[in-house]
């Protein structure tokens, strides 16, 4: 926690949460013993688990409250779901490699960190029938913001995405403002996997 705390992240509701759900649980068994160096670290299917930091990182920005209605698109160990829901929010998540579907959703259902609730599905498309959601968080670094995401976030709203080329990303928090604006804010460099669409099936 004190590593992420010098590298600038001051919510302390956040940083609680990272430090009382034990990484390692989210981890390949060959990886466990660096499970608290502050690294991404690959979980299968051509997939990281990101490094604490990105996690932190992207939670501060989201401005969690209790009940808040979240869609994470990009489920992977499920670590960063299960922070969101330590915090006290309602958390939808897609997830589009079903081996790591089945594999995460079993780890959530035993872990019982909170409400989240999982899908096998393309993150593009969101969950139209669970609109409008209080925020959203993008876990693949995407080329631009798409359309069918920024519709399901309600007016007020903050979407936290990734956005550049597959080598670096900028972290970006966008806020729904009206039904046709949106405030854009830049922040650091991140790498992320690609935002890919589509399912992939075993």
């Amino acid at each position: 926690m004190e590593t992420i705390r010098a590298k600038g992240i001051q919510d302390e509701k956040v940083l609680t949460a990272i430090n009382s759900l034990p990484r390692h649980f989210f981890m390949e068994k060959g990886f466990e013993e660096w499970a608290y160096i502050d690294k991404a670290f690959p979980i299968g299917s051509d997939q990281t688990i990101s490094q604490p930091y990105t996690v932190a990182f992207q939670t501060e920005l989201l401005q969690i409250k209790k009940r808040d209605k979240i869609l994470e698109v990009g489920t992977g160990s499920g670590y960063q779901a299960s922070i969101l829901a330590l915090l006290g929010a309602r958390v939808h998540t897609i997830e589009r490699q079903e081996d790591l579907y089945h594999k995460t959703n079993i780890l959530l259902e035993k872990l019982d960190v909170g409400n989240i609730r999982t899908y096998f599905r393309d993150g593009y498309k969101g969950i139209p029938e669970f609109a409008p959601f209080d925020k959203m968080i993008i876990t693949a670094g995407a080329k631009s913001v798409p359309t069918t995401l920024k519709n399901q976030l309600k007016i007020g709203g903050i979407l936290v995405i990734p956005i550049g080329d597959d080598n670096t990303q900028k972290m970006f928090r966008i806020t729904r403002v009206s039904e046709k604006e949106f405030k854009k804010e830049e922040f650091a460099n991140f790498r992320f996997v690609p935002f890919l669409k589509g399912t992939n099936k075993k």
